[in-house]
């Protein structure tokens, strides 16, 4: 039997308040900030500038929200801008692996 047990909740105490790790918190503080700057500078008393005004907070709480399977969205966009902007290489070790040109070659020789 295992004598190393890991807790369930390791990961999450490396976090802030078990959700957040710093880069989050700096986005979701620029997000809050900007949105008290506009609260501030915008008048809120149309419906339109009022959105206008807590957008960037929202966007921004939405990016760092945690999710099941992924630390929060921003995480999985990251991932996903990776997988699609990075040439993936795949390595065939099939069966047929040494089965290429330089096999033909020597077939026909």
């Amino acid at each position: 039997m295992n004598e190393y047990l890991i807790p369930a909740n390791s990961k999450k105490s490396m976090l802030y308040f078990g959700l957040f790790n710093r880069t989050d918190l700096i986005i979701f503080g620029i997000g809050l900030g900007v949105s008290l700057l506009l609260l501030m500078a915008l008048p809120v008393d149309e419906l339109l500038f009022a959105i206008l005004a807590i957008s960037p907070g929202i966007i921004t709480g939405v990016l760092v929200i945690p999710i099941p399977n992924y630390h929060n969205v921003r995480t999985i966009i990251m991932l996903a801008y990776e997988f699609y902007t990075t040439r993936q290489q795949y390595v065939w070790k099939g069966w047929c692996f040494g089965h290429g040109e330089e096999d033909k070659e020597q077939i026909h020789k």
